[in-house]
């Protein structure tokens, strides 16, 4: 099943979505008889899913997708967690060697954004660059658990963009400031449940900069596979319901290219996974000081 997070005017739904169509909340509602939650999260993680589930084939279709926006899917993760240098070929394209342990970095939730939005470069980030990559969303809250329980932890997969300002990650020397920026965590367009998948391990996944291919791998170069991730990251920290793992980027990146290009405004970024689906964003630049506020 594919399930979208979905704004339509002022209002945050979620749906089930077949081809160019979906079936919202207040349609499943009102079909299954089931009074489901607001919030996606508590409906994906709290039992209302699985209540469900055994309805699902005989929902209708009735709204196109194209009506709505379509949002990160999970607004509130606990934990984004990034992994680095996860394929051999982008380690080496780096001068480095793939780690035989996890190398992760942490991002905002704040750095959040679906598809189809603008990611909002400040003006001041010269290097700005792109990673695609395979995400997953942790279903089962899990400590120190084995591989085999953790391929039973993950609820489902989703495309992400671990959008970098590399000037701001070779200054710092570390990879927070660089990869935290509001809006560098495009992800999405939907979760598509793990049920969908027959091997993760082998999907292919492509990006196109203004249609033009930079990155076309596939997961199978992943150099730590799936459950060994999760069940590595269980023994560092407690993985929750709704955290997001993603699995590193292959090699095509703009970073130590010769006479790179680094993505200016205007750029068009298309990332496609397998089965998953295409994530569009756009590269906007922004003057800082024109979105300063303060909320009390």
């Amino acid at each position: 099943m594919k399930i979208a997070r979905l704004s339509y005017g002022n209002n945050d739904t979620y749906g089930f979505v077949n081809g160019d169509k979906v079936s919202t909340r207040d349609e499943i509602t009102y079909q299954t008889g089931v009074p489901i939650p607001q919030g996606i999260k508590d409906f994906l993680f709290e039992g209302w899913y699985d209540e469900i589930k055994d309805k699902i084939k005989d929902l209708p279709y009735n709204e196109t997708i194209s009506n709505f926006k379509l949002l990160a899917p999970i607004p509130n993760p606990s934990k984004i967690i990034c992994l680095a240098f996860n394929y051999a070929d982008h380690a080496e394209e780096q001068g480095l060697s793939a780690p035989d342990d996890p190398v992760i970095i942490l991002k905002p939730r704040t750095a959040l954004t679906g598809t189809e939005s603008d990611i909002e470069c400040p003006d001041f980030v010269t290097r700005l660059d792109y990673e695609v990559e395979l995400a997953l969303i942790i279903g089962k809250t899990c400590k120190n658990i084995s591989q085999e329980q953790a391929t039973e932890a993950i609820f489902g997969y989703m495309i992400f963009n671990d959008v970098s300002a590399r000037d701001i990650q070779f200054k710092d020397k570390q990879f927070t400031r660089g990869k935290g920026f509001d809006s560098f965590a495009p992800c999405g367009p939907w979760i598509t449940t793990t049920d969908e998948i027959k091997d993760p391990q082998n999907l292919k996944l492509t990006t196109k900069i203004n249609g033009e291919i930079r990155q076309d791998s596939s997961t199978e170069k992943m150099f730590i596979k799936i459950p060994e991730i999760v069940s590595k990251i269980s023994r560092v920290m407690t993985l929750e319901k709704g955290d997001i793992i993603s699995t590193g980027t292959p090699a095509g990146v703009i970073l130590n290219k010769p006479n790179a290009v680094y993505l200016e405004n205007g750029d068009k970024v298309e990332m496609q996974i397998e089965n998953l689906g295409v994530l569009r964003n756009t590269i906007k630049i922004v003057k800082s000081q024109d979105r300063s506020f303060c909320i009390k």
